[in-house]
């Protein structure tokens, strides 16, 4: 099992989604930018270094939402989702192939990586 954090990032009422590019698992698929904890870190130290080497900005966590256990068949994953707020930097991309910033109703139009479907759906139902 790989447990990876992840986070719904607000800027202002608009949220950034990431796709995967075509060399990583899972191939242009949509998800919340994150990646994997590291033996000894927490889950929050994760999340604000995963953000800060992909896309390049600061976020403030917010509130955590429910994690989620897919099995992708040749790996599982137990996604840990954040409800951030940037709070500097421009957005950068170094492992993405390309990003979006969407408001909450347009997020049920991409082709989500499996295992954030369960967030997308539970961010759906709660207000900010």
């Amino acid at each position: 099992m790989i447990n990876v954090t992840c986070a719904i990032i607000y800027f202002g009422s608009k949220i950034i989604v990431t796709q995967r590019s075509k060399e990583m698992k899972l191939p242009l698929k949509w998800e919340f930018p994150g990646g994997k904890l590291e033996i000894g870190e927490s889950e929050e130290s994760c999340i604000k270094r995963e953000i800060k080497e992909e896309i390049n900005i600061k976020i403030e966590i917010l509130s955590k939402l429910t994690n989620t256990i897919h099995d992708y068949g040749e790996f599982q994953v137990n996604l840990i989702p954040f409800i951030a707020r940037h709070i500097s930097g421009d957005i950068m991309l170094t492992e993405h192939h390309t990003y979006k910033l969407l408001d909450p109703a347009e997020l049920l139009h991409l082709d989500w990586a499996e295992a954030d479907l369960p967030i997308v759906e539970e961010l759906l139902k709660i207000k900010l």
